[in-house]
């Protein structure tokens, strides 16, 4: 396994310890060059996604991404923790509901339509 397979499933074990709900991975390596794998999870509340933001910059840093950051610090309802190659959304129920991130990065996308 390479290191970004083993940050993957650290961060994934982090969220399910911290109680985050609905867990999906979504490989990025053929769809976009911004990261290799995007996380997205569900908190029951702004603390607890607040909380599950902050655990997660701690086991990166862990790990040795030193740059890792949270953006959406103003936010209730969404953190973004930017892994560098792995990128962790945590959204409340609701806004998770309507951005779809799932449903628009886990389809093929043809290269010539991608804009980032």
């Amino acid at each position: 396994m390479d290191k970004i397979s083993d940050l993957k499933q650290v961060v994934i074990k982090t969220l399910d310890l911290n109680k985050a709900q609905d867990i999906v991975t979504i490989d990025l390596k053929d769809k976009s060059s911004m990261a290799d794998y995007m996380i997205i999870a569900s908190g029951t509340s702004s603390r607890h996604i607040q909380s599950l933001s902050e655990q997660v910059v701690e086991k990166l840093k862990d790990n040795g991404i030193m740059e890792t950051k949270i953006e959406g610090k103003d936010s209730n309802e969404w953190k973004l923790v930017d892994g560098i190659d792995l990128i962790v959304h945590i959204f409340h129920p609701e806004k998770r509901k309507f951005y779809e991130l799932e449903k628009m990065w886990s389809e093929l996308i043809p290269k010539e339509k991608i804009i980032i």
